[in-house]
């Protein structure tokens, strides 16, 4: 598990419960010392009413945010550039969920996301991650533009997400030290962080759809910034 994320307390499991993917989780939590404890089904459906928990819970403490100092070292002592993405006031738990989990999946180093007026991670979030959220590290802000004004002094491009913007996410070069911002779900990037951005890039579309979902629009370009670097490697 990543530094400065939260921990797994105990383990509970559905009676009778059986399965391969069972039995290696109880062998990792054996191995971490944590506590598994027998339920019945009909408890957990009891206290868990809404989720679909499949016979296995994990309860963790309450998640732990990394200072955004800490952050911004993880991200430029790690090997090739470094990656953060920053959600600019992003309020739909499922898109942050999703956010997590695509960051995760191509390898950021951690989200950036303010403390006021965005959605949090929060269980609802965690779920979503799809337990992505134990490996990305997340810096909470109190102010989000004067934390780009930061990361900027430390070298960082800041480079928003815009679909009106005529710069191609496919002709700019994504090899540099980097922070991807991402808007909102109603309105986009806000007027404060856009003019922190070096340079605002946009998804051509080849449909009838003009826009994507934020969470889908953060894995396209994602997926774009890594076969960048990947064919740079190459060369």
């Amino acid at each position: 598990m990543a530094a400065g994320q939260n921990r797994v307390s105990e383990l509970w499991i559905a009676k009778g419960k059986k399965s391969t993917r069972i039995n290696e989780v109880l062998y990792i939590a054996d191995g971490k010392k944590i506590p598994v404890i027998t339920k019945s089904n009909h408890e957990l459906d009891r206290i868990f009413p809404d989720i679909a928990h499949q016979g296995i819970i994990a309860v963790t403490k309450e998640f732990s945010y990394t200072d955004i100092g800490d952050l911004i070292e993880i991200s430029l002592n790690a090997p090739g550039y470094a990656l953060l993405i920053a959600a600019d006031h992003i309020t739909d738990e499922g898109n942050l969920g999703a956010i997590i989990r695509t960051a995760t999946f191509f390898g950021a180093d951690g989200l950036i996301i303010p403390k006021d007026r965005s959605a949090q991670v929060t269980g609802n979030v965690q779920k979503r991650s799809s337990g992505a959220y134990f490996h990305l590290p997340v810096a909470r802000v109190i102010n989000l533009g004067r934390t780009l004004d930061t990361l900027s002094k430390k070298g960082f491009w800041v480079i928003g997400s815009d679909g009106k913007s005529l710069e191609s996410i496919y002709r700019f070069d994504w090899n540099r030290d980097l922070v991807l911002v991402m808007g909102s779900e109603d309105k986009g990037i806000g007027r404060s962080v856009r003019s922190r951005c070096h340079q605002l890039v946009g998804i051509p579309s080849s449909g009838k759809t003009e826009s994507l979902n934020v969470s889908v629009a953060c894995g396209s370009i994602l997926s774009e910034i890594i076969r960048q670097k990947r064919s740079k490697m190459e060369a």
